[in-house]
């Protein structure tokens, strides 16, 4: 579903991402580890062309789209939860599930399927985006990328600042996805996350960055026995 080959990526005279590769396949969960400031959001906002690439590709379903502005990519099936959650604070939670569905047709309901994954949102609808609690508003946040029916999910640190059951839920939900999506076609999904329990749960596959580079990768069951929760601690 998606391919990164050698990507490159500079802030200034500073090299952020150096030959940084990795696949998502749909039915998979792919992982990213590293340390704080090792470029694995930078990596993300990449994917989405939130910030160009200086060299490399980006494949997604077969097509180039490393030239694509963020709109045409969300268009083809990326969604994107970004770290922070970034949701619309003054809108209703209907209001900011009616944004995901932006690149779908004018009327497009918001799907069923999302109150099914995330009960509490069904009884929040009216309710502020902003008065929803920390794990409130990440379910929210990826439920408003998953409205428009995506083929690939990215999510940036989804367990940042969320309490323990929610974030069991989370888990339990991105499982779901990687396997069924929301009409039971199977979802690519790519997680940067520094919770390593939760990480090593859903891996299929891993990959680790330190300076911007890829140090290891491999499948998810082998994570154990390469150590390598010892190569993202602090």
């Amino acid at each position: 579903m998606l391919e990164v080959r050698d990507i490159h990526q500079y802030y200034g005279g500073s090299h952020i991402l150096r030959g940084v590769s990795l696949q998502a396949r749909a039915g998979e969960v792919s992982v990213v580890l590293g340390r704080n400031g090792v470029g694995k959001t930078t990596l993300l906002k990449c994917l989405m062309g939130l910030v160009p690439t200086k060299a490399g590709d980006v494949v997604f379903d077969g097509q180039s789209v490393r030239h694509a502005p963020p709109y045409v990519r969300a268009h083809l099936g990326m969604g994107y939860v970004p770290q922070g959650r970034e949701i619309f604070a003054r809108l209703t939670v209907q209001e900011n599930l009616q944004m995901g569905l932006a690149t779908r047709p004018l009327g497009t309901p918001v799907p069923p399927q999302l109150f099914e994954l995330f009960p509490v949102l069904k009884q929040m609808l009216g309710r502020r985006g902003g008065d929803l609690s920390g794990g409130q508003q990440q379910q929210l946040a990826i439920a408003r990328a998953l409205a428009s029916k995506p083929k690939l999910l990215i999510l940036d640190e989804p367990t940042e600042g969320i309490q323990p059951n929610i974030i069991k839920d989370i888990g339990r939900v991105i499982r779901q996805l990687a396997t069924q999506g929301l009409d039971g076609e199977p979802m690519a999904i790519v997680l940067v996350e520094q919770y390593y329990d939760f990480a090593e749960a859903l891996a299929d596959r891993y990959l680790v960055m330190e300076r911007g580079e890829v140090i290891a990768s491999g499948p998810g069951s082998e994570m154990q026995e390469k150590g390598v929760r010892q190569l993202v601690a602090i």
